[in-house]
């Protein structure tokens, strides 16, 4: 993946060569709703693409399963590169910081805790 970042002074800048002004955006959280999800599924459209989020009562049963979908986001496929961008940043600090995180579930349920074994545990 290409480099998002230009060199400093470069982004956005008009032919004078003045960088343009970067918007200041700042959050209201007052109407946000939080909510756990531990199931995600990814759709699109030609126009857009949706996620779905939704709770996993039973992630370690085996056969068919119905998960109800709790949240849908809808958006452009430009704020879905933005958010697959920003996704990948943090995922990448957590795993310098903490290690790899593993996604195979039998993989992980066998892996020692890092730096050594849980109390208790030989």
């Amino acid at each position: 993946m290409a480099d998002m970042h230009p060199p400093a002074g470069t982004a956005g800048a008009p032919p004078g060569g003045q960088p343009a002004a970067q918007p200041e955006i700042t959050l209201n959280e007052k109407g946000a709703y939080a909510a756990y999800s531990n199931f995600a599924r990814v759709t699109a459209t030609p126009e857009e693409v949706i996620l779905d989020f939704g709770l996993n009562p039973n992630p370690f049963l085996q056969g068919r399963q119905e998960v109800n979908v709790t949240q849908r986001l809808i958006m452009n496929f430009y704020t879905a590169k933005r958010l697959c961008s920003a996704l990948l940043m943090t995922l990448q600090r957590h795993e310098a910081t903490f290690g790899s995180i593993e996604l195979d579930v039998r993989r992980r349920a066998h892996m020692p805790p890092p730096g050594g074994a849980a109390p208790g545990y030989p």
